[in-house]
């Protein structure tokens, strides 16, 4: 089942959202004003907060950080100008939310990647799944996709050839441990491992659930060649703010380099 619902609801609530942050919206129209990102809370808004707090005073940016638990509202947000820009997605994800959307949001710089990986509070390996058992994956299209390559990478199922960022398990052509799949919106599926017998979870969600991606996933993403980094995007056409380009420099900065080696200890990774 597809996230369609959810994704409605989510997009109403941002409406109604944009009425909370109409004052910062005006602000973040303005390139004289505080530049407001949207960012889920987990690596991002710790990422934005450790450069506000240590690197962007220097470079004359006010930064405001705005946190959201859905992988929806920061870009309705940022399309509507509620927020200047926003961190928290992959290239493959934003492009299937502008082209379902009608958005045109856009990437400014690659700061991170956030390994997916496969988590079972049941069994210590992955080759200890049961057959029929039940794995949790997210039902938002690309991280659908995304954690079906992950599990057909590591031998657990095969996928159809040539499958892209829409695969969804109809697109299993084996299946050899008849595994069984429970699609929840990604934010949900750390909190299933006591209901499913394993789940693939985003890396944001893992760090926020307590779970070390480099120590505790079964099996996880290798960082070769990855196109899931996460970047910070602005609507098109607000490439050129200042107040991006400022930030752009430092979240690629040898101190945030440092910063996401040392908090997160190979759970992220920085992509520059």
């Amino acid at each position: 089942m597809r996230n369609t619902a959810k994704i409605t609801t989510a997009v109403l609530a941002a409406g109604a959202l944009t009425l909370g942050l109409s004052a910062c919206g005006a602000d973040s129209a303005s390139t004289d004003g505080p530049l407001i990102v949207a960012a889920s809370p987990v690596p991002h808004a710790e990422i934005l907060n450790y450069v506000k707090d240590n690197l962007a005073k220097k470079e004359g940016l006010d930064l405001q950080v705005k946190e959201f638990t859905d992988y929806v509202t920061p870009n309705t947000a940022t399309q509507d100008g509620s927020v200047g820009a926003n961190y928290f997605q992959n290239k493959p994800y934003l492009d299937d939310f502008n082209k379902k959307n009608g958005t045109d949001i856009v990437p400014v710089v690659t700061v991170h990647l956030e390994p997916l990986g496969l988590y079972s509070h049941k069994v210590k390996k992955a080759d200890d799944l049961k057959s029929g058992a039940t794995v949790a994956i997210p039902n938002d299209t690309v991280n659908e996709a995304r954690a079906l390559k992950l599990l057909a990478a590591n031998g657990l199922i095969t996928l159809k050839a040539g499958v892209g960022n829409e695969a969804t398990p109809s697109d299993i052509t084996k299946n050899p441990k008849n595994l069984k799949f429970k699609e929840l919106e990604a934010a949900q599926t750390p909190r299933s491992l006591d209901d499913v017998d394993a789940a693939v979870v985003n890396g944001n969600y893992a760090i926020e659930s307590d779970l070390k991606p480099s120590k505790d996933a079964l099996i996880l993403e290798s960082p070769k060649n990855n196109p899931y980094g996460n970047f910070l995007a602005v609507k098109k056409g607000n490439e050129d703010d200042p107040r991006v380009k400022k930030l752009a420099k430092l979240l690629t900065s040898p101190e945030v380099r440092k910063f996401i080696q040392d908090k997160y200890a190979g759970s992220v990774l920085a992509s520059f």
